[in-house]
């Protein structure tokens, strides 16, 4: 049973800020937070989620329904004195949310013209000091205020990118988006790696796609693939991760050593 956990604060550490980013939906960019959230809490990390977007595809593969939920991230955002620990959620030792609601679709537009609006939720964060190793923030399609909060929040992007030509193509708006960030809200921001989702090891068009990420991004794209199966797909269904769902799975397999790959990065 998911519980809310506002005493959930009790030590306090050095904390990597991870924004996972991509201005194109469909990309495996929620399914990619939850696994690698469970991969690094099974290692002994104290992971927080942060989902900022408002269709809630995060919170509900947890089994949260985002229709009907007092405390959000839209919270965080809009509340003049905001605390983390009055809308965090266990979920499994050592990971805790901060779930997404309808709520945060109206954010976008009140907080349109708002003074700061890029900061609200490095504000939030930084004047609730919380006990995780990591804080993965998950961020809606698009590269509005939303997405932007996430950006500046964060210390690094990771970004997911399916293997088609065209998805390919569309990271370059969200990296000059990150330039902009860096230049004028966040200048600590940085690219901490891009990862190919969807692969199809029998697809010449997707081995292709490989070749130019990796050609484009060198060091910074990691090594691993995480292939398409439907069984990513069934997981979320039954309200679980599928490390959880199907441990010994080669896309679960594949997460995990992604997860390796990021935890190494800081």
């Amino acid at each position: 049973m998911l519980s809310n956990t506002a005493g959930y604060q009790d030590r306090i550490g050095m904390t990597r800020t991870l924004v996972i980013a991509n201005q194109k939906g469909g990309v495996g960019k929620s399914t990619s937070v939850m696994n690698l959230s469970i991969a690094l809490a099974a290692h002994g990390q104290r992971v927080l989620l942060v989902d900022l977007d408002p269709q809630g595809g995060l919170t509900g593969a947890f089994g949260l329904d985002s229709y009907n939920m007092q405390h959000s991230a839209f919270s965080l955002l809009m509340s003049a004195h905001p605390s983390v620990g009055r809308v965090l959620y266990k979920l499994r030792e050592r990971l805790a949310l901060v779930p997404a609601s309808l709520d945060l679709a109206a954010a976008e537009i009140r907080l349109a013209n708002a003074p700061q609006r890029a900061l609200r939720l490095r504000q939030a964060l930084q004047q609730n000091p919380t006990p995780f190793d990591f804080i993965l923030i998950d961020t809606p399609p698009g590269l509005g205020v939303l997405t932007a909060n996430g950006l500046v929040a964060a210390d690094e992007v990771i970004i997911p990118v399916q293997c088609q030509y065209l998805a390919m193509r569309g990271v370059r708006a969200l990296l000059e988006t990150v330039v902009r960030v860096r230049k004028h809200l966040n200048p600590s921001l940085r690219l901490g790696g891009v990862f190919a989702t969807m692969y199809r090891p029998n697809s010449t068009h997707a081995r292709e796609v490989v070749e130019e990420m990796r050609a484009v991004f060198g060091h910074k794209m990691f090594r691993t693939l995480i292939h398409y199966d439907e069984a990513v797909a069934e997981a979320p269904v039954a309200g679980v991760s599928l490390l959880e769902y199907a441990p010994t799975h080669p896309v679960a397999q594949g997460y995990r050593a992604l997860a390796e790959e990021v935890a190494g990065g800081g």
